[in-house]
């Protein structure tokens, strides 16, 4: 953390359950401002449960998240939020340009219109993500490359404080999760970032700060993590190859 930048979350001896189990016992994480964190873990591991946590979307067992404003306590903060591809009705008839819009939601009152201001907004957000031409299309028709750059665009519509990422380059191919993390990038001297995936190789090239969740939380300050960090968090060996530029973890034989 660059000693100008302020805390915005704090977590602070958090415990959840999802379905009455236990997921996650004791977490306590700080995420400032302009942050790029990324989380990653082992399936099953408390990921999800973590950020659902943090959107307020699941109420904590224990513990607390206290959020910051220029320093100063708030109840809440403003947050966008890309979900996992697999948790979209692809089917559900809303077009692109909809789907962007909705981000605007908490922009306007409950039985107001979008006004003028918020459909240039949305042009604006369009052309960023690359998707001029589709604004019309609906959601069903979109590639998955397409669709998670409409998801991202939503996300970062009403300019929030942090957008969270839950496994974003799930169902894309490497050309656009490229442009994806050049995007990331971008927004990222806007906002904090979260970005929760488990692609470890590709995560340690894009954020700032590493975590590892597995029902517990090791956070690690910088990316220059080592293959004992990942074994003693994943419970597994895990090596670090690097070829070509880019690095590769790879899971030897082993038993949970």
């Amino acid at each position: 953390m660059n000693e100008d930048q302020s805390l915005l979350i704090q977590i602070e001896s958090l415990s959840a359950a999802y379905e009455n189990q236990t997921v996650l016992h004791d977490v306590n994480l700080c995420i400032y401002e302009k942050d790029f964190l990324g989380i990653i873990g082992p399936n099953g591991g408390g990921k999800t449960t973590l950020i659902k946590t943090i959107l307020g979307l699941l109420k904590a067992s224990e513990g607390k998240i206290n959020f910051y404003d220029n320093g100063q306590p708030v109840s809440n903060i403003s947050m966008g939020y890309l979900p996992q591809y697999n948790s979209i009705d692809h089917k559900f008839p809303i077009s692109v340009e909809e789907v962007i819009l909705s981000g605007l939601s908490s922009k306007k009152s409950l039985i107001g219109a979008f006004t003028h201001e918020h459909r240039e907004k949305v042009r604006q957000v369009v052309a960023r993500m690359g998707l001029e031409g589709l604004e019309h299309r609906a959601i069903g028709q979109l590639s998955g490359g397409q669709l998670q750059r409409a998801l991202l665009g939503r996300a970062i519509a009403s300019d929030p404080q942090v957008v969270i990422l839950d496994e974003p380059s799930t169902y894309i191919d490497k050309q656009f999760e490229a442009r994806l993390y050049e995007l990331l990038s971008e927004i990222n001297h806007d906002c904090a970032i979260i970005l929760v995936s488990h692609d470890i190789g590709t995560v340690l090239q894009n954020v700032k700060s590493i975590a590892c969740v597995n029902e517990t939380l090791d956070y690690h300050p910088d990316t220059g993590v080592t293959p004992e960090w990942l074994e003693r968090n994943f419970h597994c060996p895990i090596e670090l190859v690097g070829h070509g530029g880019l690095p590769h973890r790879i899971l030897g034989k082993h038993q949970h």
